[in-house]
């Protein structure tokens, strides 16, 4: 009987690497001659982000320096959830960007139907939020990393654990 290896594919990012990222687009802001009078403000909670800003066209620019800090370090823009554009108080401007974390029930149901259509020996499995991938080979659940990777979802996926993770290839193999 040979033993099953697993993996799981989950929907996650870094926060401290979010935290730092809204750290330097608020130090930008800061320095930016085009944003210095503005009173634009980005405010970081636990599930999402406000932006406030004078006009829609600076929030835009707020929007895009949070962008570009954010995909510099390494996460996905996917993780974003961008809402409408709405009239605050003093003539200003808000927008809330909610943070994308998880694989809702139904999404989770078509990445699972598309992984069965394509490996018929594969198990697939919910797990709260996540989805865990069973083979008895190694060499399916790598093709079914590829087959995942290569589809266009709409939030950032990852690959992480169980029992199975692809080999990590370094430079220093075999040197003792």
């Amino acid at each position: 009987m040979s033993a099953t290896a697993s993996f799981d594919i989950v929907s996650e990012f870094d926060y401290q690497e979010l935290v730092n990222a809204v750290d330097q687009t608020r130090r930008e802001m800061n320095t930016r001659f085009d944003l210095k009078d503005t009173k634009s403000e980005v405010e970081l909670g636990e599930t999402a982000i406000t932006l406030h800003s004078n006009s829609e066209f600076t929030l835009d620019a707020v929007r895009t320096i949070l962008q570009t800090k954010t995909a510099k370090r390494n996460l996905s823009l996917k993780i974003f959830d961008y809402g409408k554009i709405e009239s605050a108080t003093g003539n200003r401007v808000r927008q809330e960007i909610t943070l994308k974390k998880g694989i809702e029930t139904e999404l989770a149901k078509k990445i699972m139907k598309a992984i069965r259509d394509e490996f018929k020996k594969i198990q697939v499995s919910i797990q709260g939020d996540s989805l865990r991938i069973t083979s008895k080979s190694k060499d399916e659940l790598q093709q079914v990393i590829q087959f995942v990777k290569q589809g266009d979802w709409p939030i950032a996926l990852q690959f992480i654990n169980g029992n199975f993770a692809p080999k990590p290839r370094s430079s220093a193999e075999g040197v003792p």
